[in-house]
């Protein structure tokens, strides 16, 4: 059995529109899937949106209330309440092609993957704004609308997929642990990389990951997120998320590393940074050089947090470390 996880906050009027697209889903005949959307203690009419669709589809939409606020404990409620080995995971404002389900999760039936990760791309007819590219060298897709494109052919991933176009074999998570809930967004926090740490476990423990380009989601883009402010808020909570993901790590020569790398990064990389963004002439390469100043901003913030810290960050890690 297949189960797609949505989790979702405050977001009845993209989350319909979601879970139509969802429920149109064309699977072979014989595999059976369910739809587990969890409310994350959402105000707003959530709740009475997937009634709706659990009235309409009985036997495959169901409801799950997490009262713990932030996203990653609403994905780990859904995973401890999925009743299929198989699990997906798609956002409560994307819409998916029909045959997405049935391509992203073919490829975890016979044990060679233990995860698949696809296409996440912006909606039809998006228009990006002059400053903005979701291409190489300045690619900053990740922001607008988690863009994920590796091109036309199946592969072996080297990185991580994206949260909102990937799926996992339900075992992986009683073998690396759960999402971590110092990451991920909750109201008043943008920091995310909940779904990225936990693919780079994954990695890390020498799992076998595929990219299949045929699973394609599309992204809504709200009218808030084509600003330069939305941008440089979200490459500075991305910095900060970095540090965390990496977490504490070995002393050098009893020294703690926030004492070498604060430094390094005030004095190295931070100017560095801001260099190229001042004096790059394309709209693009300066937008996206500002955004990495932004973001090794968040990076030095984070570390000098850490360094006043230093007890709790080492309690966390260690609990960390106990999970995996």
């Amino acid at each position: 059995m297949i189960t797609v996880i949505v989790c979702t906050y405050n977001r009845s009027a993209s989350l319909s529109r979601a879970l139509e697209s969802l429920s149109a889903s064309i699977v072979p005949d014989g595999v059976e899937w369910e739809i587990l959307v969890v409310d994350n203690n959402s105000s707003d009419r959530t709740r009475a949106v997937v009634e709706v669709f659990c009235e309409k589809y009985p036997r495959r939409f169901r409801y799950l209330f997490e009262p713990h606020q932030g996203k990653s404990h609403a994905l780990n409620s859904g995973i401890r309440d999925a009743r299929g080995e198989i699990l997906a995971f798609a956002d409560d404002d994307v819409s998916v092609e029909p045959a997405w389900l049935h391509n992203l999760t073919s490829v975890l039936h016979n044990g060679e993957w233990v995860g698949s990760g696809g296409r996440i791309l912006p909606p039809k007819f998006f228009s990006l704004p002059r400053w903005l590219s979701l291409d190489p060298p300045y690619a900053m897709g990740g922001a607008l609308c988690a863009h994920f494109d590796l091109g036309d052919k199946e592969m072996q991933l080297d990185r991580p997929p994206y949260g909102t176009n990937m799926a996992f074999q339900k075992q992986v998570f009683l073998k690396y642990g759960d999402f971590r809930t110092d990451l991920g967004p909750r109201p008043g926090s943008e920091l995310r990389s909940e779904d990225t740490e936990f693919g780079c476990r994954l990695l890390a423990g020498g799992e076998r990951l595929r990219y299949v380009p045929s699973a394609i989601v599309y992204h809504e883009v709200p009218e808030s997120r084509i600003r330069k402010e939305f941008f440089l808020g979200w490459w500075y909570d991305f910095g900060r998320a970095r540090i965390l993901e990496v977490g504490v790590r070995p002393k050098i020569w009893g020294i703690s590393r926030h004492y070498l790398s604060l430094p390094n990064n005030v004095l190295k990389v931070l100017p560095s940074k801001a260099l190229c963004w001042l004096f790059s002439l394309n709209p693009q390469q300066r937008f996206f050089n500002k955004c990495m100043t932004w973001s090794t901003v968040g990076r030095i913030v984070e570390i000098w947090r850490q360094s006043r810290q230093p007890t709790e960050a080492y309690k966390m890690q260690s609990a960390r470390d106990a999970l995996r």
